[in-house]
């Protein structure tokens, strides 16, 4: 069963959800959430890692403004409270965040000192950004809205990187998913896969354009990546 642990920063002090796989030491993973803080679907995914072996770490990403945000059942009011979030989300402080929490990954007893990141939609773009100016081990973003914005920062990326992108995402247009792979097409440590038909979300176990197939193989090349990159095998 997973639990909450406090992580103390200079900034202050926020919850990271934590599960720890049966058998230890073992590789750390920041899972980072989309709009709607550490809900059931990011749980569910921090399970899904602590079985094929990994510690998974989700951080409250909205302490500093409201926390403990859970949103779980897609109402309108619920949407509208994510969006406001976002938008007052501070990107560069979050990266310090996540930062911190890659730190607490790779330090915990039960680690292996090693720490890879990945994340959905907000957390696909603090991914993006956190692995450029933070560093990690490995990285796998998904749908990070807005990630074309920063597209001059794929030079400071030094880990092994993928991308998921449906072609399908109402958030993430044709021409910046165009950019992004053009930004990346040189880069040998980064790989974008493109899930056909699949809209924005098409892995969140809850949402309205799931694709279990799409899902599968996304986290699928997801792990092969971290058990590569972080474990060694």
């Amino acid at each position: 069963m997973g639990e909450y642990r406090q992580l103390h920063t200079d900034d202050g002090t926020f919850a990271v959800y934590v599960e720890v796989p049966a058998n230890t030491p073992a590789p750390a993973v920041v899972v980072l959430p989309e709009i709607f803080g550490i809900n059931a679907d990011m749980r569910e995914t921090c399970q899904e890692l602590a079985r094929q072996g990994f510690i998974a770490l989700c951080p409250d990403l909205f302490w500093r403004l409201e926390p403990g945000v859970e949103l779980n059942s897609w109402s309108e009011e619920e949407w509208k409270k994510g969006f406001a979030l976002y938008q007052a989300f501070d990107i560069d402080l979050g990266v310090r965040d996540v930062g911190a929490t890659v730190a607490m990954g790779r330090a915990l007893p039960e680690s292996n000192g090693k720490c890879g990141l990945m994340g959905f939609c907000l957390g696909g773009l603090m991914t993006f950004l956190t692995t450029a100016r933070e560093g990690v081990d490995a990285a796998a973003a998904y749908y990070g809205g807005q990630t074309d914005q920063y597209l001059g920062e794929a030079d400071s990326i030094r880990a092994p990187m993928i991308m998921h992108l449906g072609t399908e995402d109402e958030f993430i247009s044709t021409d910046a998913q165009a950019a992004i792979k053009a930004a990346m097409k040189n880069r040998t440590n980064v790989m974008v896969y493109a899930y056909p038909a699949c809209s924005h979300a098409f892995a969140r176990h809850t949402g309205l354009h799931y694709d279990a197939a799409a899902a599968e193989l996304a986290n699928e090349r997801t792990y092969d990546l971290f058990r590569r990159e972080l474990a060694g095998t």
